[in-house]
């Protein structure tokens, strides 16, 4: 019964490691790549300023930054959460790296052809999701997926703040039985066992993606 109970826990810790994770991921995907766009337009002044947000989000290490978004906010009249600050750091994070791979792509995107959409009349945000977007997210998938699974591996970090994740539980499990190996190898098998399908799933766009495309 206390075995049953415990193992409770750990789904549990893993439904909030899942949470925590992909809604960061889809939070920082419009974010980063917002961030991006900027840094390589022409705008005044507004590109430097992106580029030292991405700077600072990628060199502040996550822990810290959850602490920070914790105890930080409060001085504004907003008390998160554990959970909901736990989500804040994590996409400020991965909002910063996205930022850099879609910037990286978009500075590589032939020119050319959206030269020639704009001589033939097609307006600019229609050549962007038509042309543009298109070819560089194909570009982009494999570091997208790599940061995402960079970022449910660095997401024990916001356990510091009470978020009760997967390692977190695996921690209040081992000291409630005395017995950590078995909770922290069931907390690996879960982590690893995410990861390869997260691979598997990469590796199964791309396919699809030079099926239909003839390239990635």
């Amino acid at each position: 019964m206390v075995w049953e109970s415990l193992l409770t826990d750990l789904v549990r810790g893993l439904w909030v490691t899942v949470y925590v994770s992909f809604t960061a991921i889809a939070i920082g995907f419009p974010i980063g790549l917002g961030l991006a766009l900027t840094r390589i337009s022409n705008v005044p002044v507004v590109p430097r300023v992106v580029a030292v947000y991405v700077s600072l989000t990628r060199a502040v290490p996550l822990v810290t930054l959850s602490l920070f978004v914790f105890f930080g906010l409060p001085a504004f009249g907003a008390v998160p959460s554990p959970v909901v600050a736990g989500i804040i750091a994590l996409t400020i994070s991965t909002s910063g790296f996205q930022a850099e791979i879609w910037r990286s792509v978009l500075s590589s995107f032939p020119r050319d052809q959206l030269e020639a959409a704009k001589a033939g009349g097609m307006p600019y945000l229609v050549a962007f999701r038509r042309i543009v977007f298109p070819q560089a997210a194909r570009a982009a998938l494999p570091a997208l997926m790599n940061e995402t699974t960079l970022l449910i591996k660095a997401s024990p970090a916001v356990s510091v703040i009470g978020v009760v994740d997967l390692t977190r539980a695996a921690v209040r499990v081992s000291a409630v039985t005395y017995e950590p190996l078995l909770p922290f190898l069931s907390a690996t098998v879960i982590y690893v066992a995410g990861v390869m399908m997260l691979i598997s799933l990469q590796r199964y766009t791309e396919s699809a993606i030079v099926r239909k495309y003839g390239v990635l």
